[in-house]
């Protein structure tokens, strides 16, 4: 154990080494950096020794060889950061592992000229005085869902929770049974209500409420009607739900009793018409009265990640004054990419939003993409391509009942198994994250674009398949 640490060097010795300034200058790291590794290097390497570990190094020389290793090591595999894109070859659109939605470029692009620059992020350019990030998005969102009024939180769950501890604390709300949805992460509706301070008071069954559930339960305790769209499931068979419309209805019977709806996915493009699910349209269900809605943003939207509240003019007007408003408030990257993306929208330039966009291609489409994928690979020797007939999905938690039909590519390599190559694609300087299916690994490449298909094949020629 002795000798094996007195052969471990100084880190002024790395340092001094030719090696490090090159590994400096053919990497994303600083000296500065690539000191912080060695030392790293250099603990592990003594924790493991002291472990009784042999790390199979008999001279200085040796030692120093291993940890230069290392150090290359440690730059292929993490880089200089430990986020970083991946390639999204599983055909899942909005995937909640690989970060839900890819920003559009405009919206790239805008936050780009927000980074570079100060911002009116809360300064009124036209009064020349103190102004509200809130009004940056909120004209956009009135015009495209038809809202009196809108404002933007962190994410959805933060916009759940801002209505009800604002507009319900202490009070009851009550919500169908067959809509306590537990949401990623193992969030789930009533907990959230809870930490909130309402009441949750739960009516009907799991498969069944009826409209008088809800109006039997409502007393002077009562502060809100709920619903929550159920849109990481589907109950099916012997099951009846009550309609936002009725609800409202049977509000308006109540003085100051609010009706609300957690949208959750919040669809601004109309897919049911293309006959994809039955997402309801956010603006249809505006249209119906209800008080306020709440949805995510880096959903079906395709924007950043942020909670969206709209609804009537008053009670936006008082979320926005509420202390937790700040707590929760998203900053201007988050802004700047939510706005672009509501641009898009508002003026019909739907191609323009990857997810909407994914899910709308055809199945003849990636059809033609896959083709020419496997033709640009013809060149790939010891592995074999196959054009097959699949099913890509939404993701998300949306529509889990809709698949979306697609071509993909098989690909079996002749020296390796299909988990050895998805785990070497997985390991890729631009990681590729595919499937296995049937010892193949699958790759769909309707998330997939032209530019990362070149990338794709540049990693299977460096593979040694």
């Amino acid at each position: 154990m002795k000798e094996q640490l007195r052969l471990l060097p100084a880190v002024h010795m790395i340092q001094a080494d030719p090696r490090f300034k090159m590994a400096a200058e053919e990497s994303d790291f600083t000296e500065s950096g690539l000191t912080v590794i060695v030392q790293d290097i250099l603990n592990d390497l003594r924790e493991r020794i002291l472990n009784g570990e042999y790390v199979g190094c008999e001279t200085k020389e040796k030692m120093i060889d291993l940890i230069f290793q290392k150090i290359g090591d440690h730059i292929t595999t993490n880089g200089s950061f430990e986020l970083k894109p991946v390639i999204n070859a599983t055909g899942v659109v909005i995937h909640t592992n690989l970060g839900r939605s890819r920003l559009s470029e405009d919206a790239l692009k805008q936050m780009n000229r927000v980074a570079r620059h100060y911002s009116n992020l809360e300064y009124n350019l036209s009064e020349g005085k103190r102004g509200s990030r809130h009004d940056l998005v909120d004209g956009l969102l009135q015009d495209i869902t038809g809202a009196e009024a809108a404002m933007v939180v962190n994410n959805n769950a933060a916009a759940v929770f801002l209505v009800l501890r604002a507009l319900a604390k202490d009070r009851s709300v009550v919500v169908s049974r067959g809509e306590l949805v537990e949401i990623g992460g193992s969030f789930r509706v009533s907990s959230i209500m809870e930490e909130s301070g309402a009441h949750l008071t739960e009516v009907g069954t799991t498969n069944k409420t009826h409209l008088h559930d809800y109006d039997a339960a409502i007393d002077e305790w009562t502060a809100m009607l709920m619903k929550v769209h159920t849109s990481n499931f589907k109950v099916v068979g012997f099951t009846d739900s009550v309609q936002t419309e009725k609800l409202v209805e049977l509000a308006s019977r109540y003085e100051n009793l609010l009706t609300y709806e957690d949208l959750g996915s919040g669809a601004l493009y109309d897919f049911e018409k293309e006959g994809i699910g039955d997402e309801p349209l956010v603006s249809k269900v505006i249209a119906t009265g209800v008080d306020l809605i709440t949805f995510s943003g880096d959903k079906l939207l395709g924007g950043p990640q942020c909670g969206v509240i709209a609804g009537k003019k008053a009670l936006i007007d008082k979320l926005k004054k509420h202390q937790l408003a700040r707590v929760l408030r998203v900053d201007k990257f988050t802004l700047a990419a939510l706005e672009a993306t509501l641009v898009a929208y508002k003026y019909g330039q739907i191609d323009e939003i990857p997810t909407v966009r994914d899910i709308l291609r055809s199945a003849e489409d990636i059809k033609i993409q896959a083709e020419r994928f496997i033709s640009k690979a013809s060149k790939l020797t010891n592995l074999s391509m196959d054009l097959l007939e699949s099913t890509s999905r939404i993701g998300g938690g949306t529509m889990p009942e809709v698949e979306l039909p697609t071509y993909v590519v098989s690909v079996r390599p002749e020296r390796l198994t299909s988990e050895e190559l998805f785990n070497a694609l997985r390991s890729a300087e631009i990681p590729v994250i595919g499937r296995i299916k049937e010892e193949q690994v699958i790759l769909d490449l309707r998330t997939v674009t032209q530019e990362e298909e070149d990338e794709i094949i540049r990693t299977l020629e460096s593979i040694s398949v």
